[in-house]
Protein backbone atom coordinates (compact mmCIF):
# COMPACT_ATOMS: atom_id res chain seq x y z
CA UNK A 1 0.00 0.00 0.00
CA UNK A 2 1.47 3.36 -0.90
CA UNK A 3 1.45 6.52 1.16
CA UNK A 4 1.31 7.33 4.84
CA UNK A 5 -1.53 7.93 7.23
CA UNK A 6 -1.00 9.54 10.61
CA UNK A 7 -3.52 9.44 13.44
CA UNK A 8 -2.70 12.80 15.03
CA UNK A 9 -4.88 13.96 17.32
CA UNK A 10 -8.68 30.37 15.13
CA UNK A 11 -9.93 30.02 12.79
CA UNK A 12 -11.73 32.09 10.18
CA UNK A 13 -15.31 31.19 9.29
CA UNK A 14 -17.47 32.38 6.44
CA UNK A 15 -20.49 31.27 4.46
CA UNK A 16 -19.99 28.59 1.86
CA UNK A 17 -20.81 28.62 -1.83
CA UNK A 18 -22.04 25.76 -3.96
CA UNK A 19 -21.57 26.80 -7.58
CA UNK A 20 -23.02 24.67 -10.36
CA UNK A 21 -19.90 22.57 -10.92
CA UNK A 22 -21.81 19.83 -12.70
CA UNK A 23 -24.33 21.96 -14.56
CA UNK A 24 -24.54 20.58 -18.08
CA UNK A 25 -25.66 24.00 -19.31
CA UNK A 26 -22.06 25.15 -19.00
CA UNK A 27 -19.53 24.02 -21.63
CA UNK A 28 -16.64 21.78 -20.63
CA UNK A 29 -13.38 23.69 -20.31
CA UNK A 30 -9.95 22.61 -19.18
CA UNK A 31 -8.52 23.83 -15.89
CA UNK A 32 -5.76 25.71 -17.72
CA UNK A 33 -8.18 27.34 -20.17
CA UNK A 34 -10.43 28.40 -17.29
CA UNK A 35 -7.51 30.21 -15.67
CA UNK A 36 -6.66 31.84 -18.99
CA UNK A 37 -10.29 32.91 -19.36
CA UNK A 38 -10.28 34.54 -15.91
CA UNK A 39 -7.07 36.43 -16.67
CA UNK A 40 -8.29 37.57 -20.06
CA UNK A 41 -11.69 38.73 -18.80
CA UNK A 42 -10.22 40.66 -15.89
CA UNK A 43 -7.51 42.26 -18.03
CA UNK A 44 -10.22 43.42 -20.42
CA UNK A 45 -12.39 44.67 -17.57
CA UNK A 46 -9.67 46.47 -15.61
CA UNK A 47 -6.63 47.97 -17.30
CA UNK A 48 -4.81 48.04 -13.96
CA UNK A 49 -4.37 44.25 -14.13
CA UNK A 50 -0.87 43.36 -15.36
CA UNK A 51 0.86 39.99 -15.63
CA UNK A 52 4.53 39.38 -14.94
CA UNK A 53 6.77 36.39 -14.50
CA UNK A 54 9.20 34.06 -16.20
CA UNK A 55 8.08 33.04 -19.72
CA UNK A 56 4.55 34.44 -19.31
CA UNK A 57 4.69 36.41 -22.56
CA UNK A 58 6.17 34.91 -25.70
CA UNK A 59 6.13 31.37 -24.33
CA UNK A 60 2.65 31.69 -22.82
CA UNK A 61 3.58 30.39 -19.38
CA UNK A 62 5.29 27.14 -18.45
CA UNK A 63 1.89 25.38 -18.54
CA UNK A 64 0.33 27.59 -21.20
CA UNK A 65 -2.00 29.48 -18.87
CA UNK A 66 -1.04 32.93 -20.23
CA UNK A 67 -1.10 31.84 -23.86
CA UNK A 68 -2.28 34.59 -26.20
CA UNK A 69 -2.33 37.34 -23.59
CA UNK A 70 0.81 39.05 -24.92
CA UNK A 71 -0.75 39.30 -28.37
CA UNK A 72 -3.90 40.92 -27.00
CA UNK A 73 -2.53 43.17 -24.28
CA UNK A 74 1.04 43.87 -25.38
CA UNK A 75 4.36 43.98 -23.53
CA UNK A 76 3.24 46.88 -21.32
CA UNK A 77 0.79 44.58 -19.50
CA UNK A 78 2.36 41.14 -20.05
CA UNK A 79 5.95 41.34 -18.85
CA UNK A 80 8.54 38.61 -19.28
CA UNK A 81 10.97 38.90 -16.38
CA UNK A 82 14.48 37.72 -15.57
CA UNK A 83 14.93 34.67 -13.33
CA UNK A 84 14.67 36.52 -10.02
CA UNK A 85 11.72 35.38 -7.92
CA UNK A 86 12.22 37.81 -5.05
CA UNK A 87 12.70 40.64 -7.53
CA UNK A 88 9.54 39.69 -9.43
CA UNK A 89 7.37 39.62 -6.32
CA UNK A 90 9.06 42.73 -4.93
CA UNK A 91 8.31 44.61 -8.14
CA UNK A 92 4.72 43.37 -8.07
CA UNK A 93 4.28 44.55 -4.47
CA UNK A 94 5.52 47.98 -5.48
CA UNK A 95 3.15 48.02 -8.47
CA UNK A 96 0.24 47.07 -6.21
CA UNK A 97 1.03 49.78 -3.70
CA UNK A 98 1.18 52.26 -6.58
CA UNK A 99 -2.28 51.50 -7.89
CA UNK A 100 -1.86 48.55 -10.26
CA UNK A 101 -3.25 45.05 -9.76
CA UNK A 102 -0.35 42.75 -10.68
CA UNK A 103 -0.51 39.00 -11.20
CA UNK A 104 2.72 37.07 -10.70
CA UNK A 105 3.19 33.64 -12.20
CA UNK A 106 5.60 31.85 -9.87
CA UNK A 107 6.99 29.01 -11.94
CA UNK A 108 6.69 26.10 -9.47
CA UNK A 109 5.82 26.46 -5.81
CA UNK A 110 9.33 25.32 -4.91
CA UNK A 111 10.70 28.62 -6.20
CA UNK A 112 8.49 30.55 -3.80
CA UNK A 113 11.19 29.93 -1.22
CA UNK A 114 13.29 32.49 -3.10
CA UNK A 115 10.54 35.12 -2.83
CA UNK A 116 9.55 34.66 0.81
CA UNK A 117 11.10 37.96 1.87
CA UNK A 118 8.88 39.95 -0.49
CA UNK A 119 5.86 37.80 0.39
CA UNK A 120 6.22 37.54 4.18
CA UNK A 121 7.93 40.86 4.93
CA UNK A 122 6.29 42.84 2.13
CA UNK A 123 2.94 41.82 0.70
CA UNK A 124 1.56 40.31 3.91
CA UNK A 125 2.53 43.14 6.28
CA UNK A 126 2.69 46.48 4.46
CA UNK A 127 -0.99 47.39 5.09
CA UNK A 128 -0.37 46.83 8.80
CA UNK A 129 3.05 48.48 8.84
CA UNK A 130 1.69 51.63 7.17
CA UNK A 131 -1.47 51.94 9.24
CA UNK A 132 -3.74 50.69 6.46
CA UNK A 133 -2.80 53.66 4.28
CA UNK A 134 -1.82 51.30 1.46
CA UNK A 135 -3.30 48.14 0.01
CA UNK A 136 -1.36 45.36 -1.73
CA UNK A 137 -3.73 43.79 -4.30
CA UNK A 138 -1.22 41.34 -5.73
CA UNK A 139 -2.05 37.80 -6.89
CA UNK A 140 0.65 35.16 -6.91
CA UNK A 141 -0.26 32.19 -9.09
CA UNK A 142 1.93 29.20 -8.50
CA UNK A 143 2.00 25.54 -9.50
CA UNK A 144 2.37 22.90 -6.80
CA UNK A 145 2.14 19.17 -6.36
CA UNK A 146 3.77 16.01 -7.59
CA UNK A 147 2.77 13.55 -10.28
CA UNK A 148 4.90 14.65 -13.24
CA UNK A 149 8.17 13.15 -11.98
CA UNK A 150 9.80 16.57 -11.74
CA UNK A 151 11.93 15.68 -8.73
CA UNK A 152 12.54 17.23 -5.33
CA UNK A 153 12.94 20.84 -6.53
CA UNK A 154 9.81 21.05 -8.70
CA UNK A 155 7.16 18.98 -6.88
CA UNK A 156 6.57 20.42 -3.42
CA UNK A 157 3.30 21.45 -1.80
CA UNK A 158 4.26 24.51 0.25
CA UNK A 159 0.85 26.12 0.70
CA UNK A 160 1.20 25.83 4.49
CA UNK A 161 3.98 28.44 4.31
CA UNK A 162 1.79 31.22 2.97
CA UNK A 163 -1.36 30.07 4.78
CA UNK A 164 0.58 30.58 8.02
CA UNK A 165 0.96 34.30 7.29
CA UNK A 166 -1.70 36.73 8.55
CA UNK A 167 -2.59 39.29 5.91
CA UNK A 168 -2.44 37.00 2.88
CA UNK A 169 -5.06 34.61 1.48
CA UNK A 170 -4.18 31.13 0.23
CA UNK A 171 -6.62 29.22 -2.01
CA UNK A 172 -6.38 25.98 -4.02
CA UNK A 173 -8.86 25.30 -6.85
CA UNK A 174 -9.61 21.62 -7.46
CA UNK A 175 -11.60 21.86 -10.69
CA UNK A 176 -11.94 24.17 -13.71
CA UNK A 177 -14.97 26.08 -12.40
CA UNK A 178 -13.16 26.92 -9.18
CA UNK A 179 -9.99 27.74 -11.08
CA UNK A 180 -11.85 30.48 -12.91
CA UNK A 181 -14.00 31.57 -9.99
CA UNK A 182 -11.28 31.74 -7.37
CA UNK A 183 -8.81 33.49 -9.67
CA UNK A 184 -11.41 36.08 -10.62
CA UNK A 185 -12.17 36.74 -6.95
CA UNK A 186 -8.45 36.93 -6.19
CA UNK A 187 -7.94 39.49 -8.97
CA UNK A 188 -10.69 41.65 -7.49
CA UNK A 189 -9.45 41.38 -3.90
CA UNK A 190 -7.67 44.31 -2.30
CA UNK A 191 -5.57 41.87 -0.28
CA UNK A 192 -2.66 39.73 -1.47
CA UNK A 193 -3.73 36.26 -2.59
CA UNK A 194 -1.66 33.15 -3.31
CA UNK A 195 -3.50 30.83 -5.69
CA UNK A 196 -1.95 27.37 -5.78
CA UNK A 197 -2.72 25.44 -8.96
CA UNK A 198 -1.88 21.77 -9.44
CA UNK A 199 0.28 20.62 -12.33
CA UNK A 200 -1.77 17.47 -12.93
CA UNK A 201 -5.05 19.38 -13.17
CA UNK A 202 -4.26 21.71 -16.09
CA UNK A 203 -5.62 19.33 -18.73
CA UNK A 204 -8.58 18.06 -16.73
CA UNK A 205 -11.93 19.40 -17.89
CA UNK A 206 -15.36 20.17 -16.52
CA UNK A 207 -18.28 22.59 -16.85
CA UNK A 208 -17.29 26.23 -16.39
CA UNK A 209 -19.72 29.18 -16.48
CA UNK A 210 -19.08 31.53 -19.36
CA UNK A 211 -18.75 35.23 -18.71
CA UNK A 212 -18.31 36.52 -15.18
CA UNK A 213 -17.88 33.78 -12.57
CA UNK A 214 -16.62 34.30 -9.03
CA UNK A 215 -16.18 32.03 -6.03
CA UNK A 216 -15.83 33.81 -2.67
CA UNK A 217 -12.44 33.42 -1.02
CA UNK A 218 -12.61 31.50 2.24
CA UNK A 219 -15.38 29.06 1.31
CA UNK A 220 -15.41 25.27 1.39
CA UNK A 221 -17.82 23.19 -0.70
CA UNK A 222 -19.56 19.85 -0.16
CA UNK A 223 -18.80 18.00 -3.38
CA UNK A 224 -20.46 14.70 -2.50
CA UNK A 225 -22.94 14.40 0.40
CA UNK A 226 -22.56 11.39 2.69
CA UNK A 227 -23.52 10.12 6.11
CA UNK A 228 -20.77 7.81 7.42
CA UNK A 229 -17.46 9.68 7.14
CA UNK A 230 -16.22 13.08 5.99
CA UNK A 231 -13.22 13.28 3.66
CA UNK A 232 -11.90 16.84 3.77
CA UNK A 233 -9.69 17.20 0.72
CA UNK A 234 -7.51 19.80 -0.97
CA UNK A 235 -6.71 20.38 -4.64
CA UNK A 236 -6.01 17.16 -6.59
CA UNK A 237 -6.98 15.07 -3.59
CA UNK A 238 -10.61 16.10 -4.12
CA UNK A 239 -10.74 14.04 -7.31
CA UNK A 240 -8.97 11.14 -5.62
CA UNK A 241 -11.42 11.34 -2.72
CA UNK A 242 -14.38 11.15 -5.12
CA UNK A 243 -12.94 8.01 -6.71
CA UNK A 244 -12.42 6.52 -3.26
CA UNK A 245 -15.99 7.44 -2.27
CA UNK A 246 -17.44 5.55 -5.23
CA UNK A 247 -15.41 2.47 -4.29
CA UNK A 248 -16.44 2.78 -0.66
CA UNK A 249 -20.09 3.01 -1.68
CA UNK A 250 -19.78 -0.51 -3.10
CA UNK A 251 -18.82 -1.62 0.43
CA UNK A 252 -21.82 0.13 1.96
CA UNK A 253 -19.81 3.11 3.28
CA UNK A 254 -21.34 6.51 2.43
CA UNK A 255 -18.49 9.04 2.33
CA UNK A 256 -19.04 12.78 2.23
CA UNK A 257 -16.36 14.65 0.26
CA UNK A 258 -15.70 18.28 1.11
CA UNK A 259 -13.40 20.47 -0.98
CA UNK A 260 -11.59 22.67 1.56
CA UNK A 261 -10.71 25.09 -1.29
CA UNK A 262 -9.34 27.84 0.96
CA UNK A 263 -6.69 27.54 3.67
CA UNK A 264 -6.77 31.18 4.73
CA UNK A 265 -9.48 32.08 5.44
CA UNK A 266 -10.44 28.55 6.52
CA UNK A 267 -14.16 27.79 6.36
CA UNK A 268 -14.31 25.99 9.68
CA UNK A 269 -18.10 26.26 9.81
CA UNK A 270 -18.60 24.07 6.75
CA UNK A 271 -15.90 21.58 7.73
CA UNK A 272 -17.21 21.25 11.28
CA UNK A 273 -20.79 20.90 10.07
CA UNK A 274 -19.73 17.92 7.97
CA UNK A 275 -17.74 16.42 10.85
CA UNK A 276 -20.67 16.73 13.24
CA UNK A 277 -22.98 15.08 10.72
CA UNK A 278 -20.80 12.01 10.10
CA UNK A 279 -18.74 11.71 13.29
CA UNK A 280 -15.62 10.54 11.45
CA UNK A 281 -13.08 12.61 9.52
CA UNK A 282 -10.19 11.96 7.14
CA UNK A 283 -8.15 14.95 5.98
CA UNK A 284 -6.54 14.27 2.59
CA UNK A 285 -3.84 16.63 1.31
CA UNK A 286 -0.78 16.17 -0.85
CA UNK A 287 1.43 18.09 1.56
CA UNK A 288 3.74 16.42 4.02
CA UNK A 289 1.67 15.56 7.07
CA UNK A 290 3.86 16.98 9.82
CA UNK A 291 3.26 20.73 10.29
CA UNK A 292 1.24 20.83 7.07
CA UNK A 293 -2.26 22.18 6.32
CA UNK A 294 -3.81 18.92 7.53
CA UNK A 295 -2.63 19.78 11.04
CA UNK A 296 -4.58 23.05 11.12
CA UNK A 297 -7.63 21.53 9.47
CA UNK A 298 -7.66 18.60 11.92
CA UNK A 299 -7.15 20.89 14.93
CA UNK A 300 -9.85 23.34 13.86
CA UNK A 301 -12.37 20.57 13.20
CA UNK A 302 -11.56 18.85 16.49
CA UNK A 303 -12.03 22.11 18.41
CA UNK A 304 -15.33 22.85 16.71
CA UNK A 305 -16.85 19.37 16.60
CA UNK A 306 -15.12 17.39 19.35
CA UNK A 307 -18.31 16.20 21.05
CA UNK A 308 -19.61 14.67 17.82
CA UNK A 309 -16.45 12.80 16.79
CA UNK A 310 -16.53 9.02 17.22
CA UNK A 311 -12.82 8.58 16.52
CA UNK A 312 -9.68 10.72 16.21
CA UNK A 313 -9.28 12.69 12.98
CA UNK A 314 -7.06 10.85 10.47
CA UNK A 315 -4.51 12.83 8.44
CA UNK A 316 -3.35 11.54 5.09
CA UNK A 317 -0.48 13.09 3.12
CA UNK A 318 2.82 12.51 1.42
CA UNK A 319 5.60 10.58 3.09
CA UNK A 320 8.11 12.80 4.87
CA UNK A 321 10.83 12.58 2.23
CA UNK A 322 11.91 14.80 -0.68
CA UNK A 323 9.87 13.97 -3.77
CA UNK A 324 11.62 11.42 -6.03
CA UNK A 325 12.03 11.94 -9.77
CA UNK A 326 11.50 8.24 -10.41
CA UNK A 327 7.86 7.53 -11.39
CA UNK A 328 7.89 4.26 -9.47
CA UNK A 329 9.21 5.90 -6.31
CA UNK A 330 7.06 9.01 -6.57
CA UNK A 331 3.91 6.89 -6.75
CA UNK A 332 4.77 5.39 -3.35
CA UNK A 333 5.11 8.82 -1.73
CA UNK A 334 1.95 10.69 -2.75
CA UNK A 335 -1.60 9.85 -1.55
CA UNK A 336 -4.16 8.52 -3.99
CA UNK A 337 -7.68 7.09 -4.11
CA UNK A 338 -6.51 3.72 -2.82
CA UNK A 339 -4.82 5.18 0.25
CA UNK A 340 -7.86 7.36 1.00
CA UNK A 341 -10.09 4.30 0.68
CA UNK A 342 -7.87 2.30 3.03
CA UNK A 343 -7.80 5.14 5.58
CA UNK A 344 -11.59 5.33 5.61
CA UNK A 345 -11.95 1.54 5.90
CA UNK A 346 -9.61 1.52 8.89
CA UNK A 347 -11.36 4.50 10.50
CA UNK A 348 -14.78 2.88 10.14
CA UNK A 349 -13.60 0.00 12.33
CA UNK A 350 -12.83 2.28 15.27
Amino acid sequence: MNNATHHDTHHDTTHHDNAAHHDTKHPDTTYGAALNDALRQEMRRDDRVVLLGQDVGVYGGVFGVSSGLLDEFGPERVLDTPISENGIVGAAVGMAMSGLRPVVEMMYTDFMTLALDSIANGAAVFPFAYGDQVRVPVVIRTQGGAGVNAGPQHSKSLEAWTAHLPGIHTVMPADPADAKGLLTSALRSDDPVVLVEHKLLYRTSGPVPQGEHTVPLGTARVVRPGTDVSVLALSRMVGEALIAAERLAEEGIDAEVVDVRSLRPLDVATLARSARATGRVVVATESWVRYGPSAEIAAAVTEAAFGALRAPVVRLGSLGVPYPASPALESTVVPDAASIQQSVETLMKE
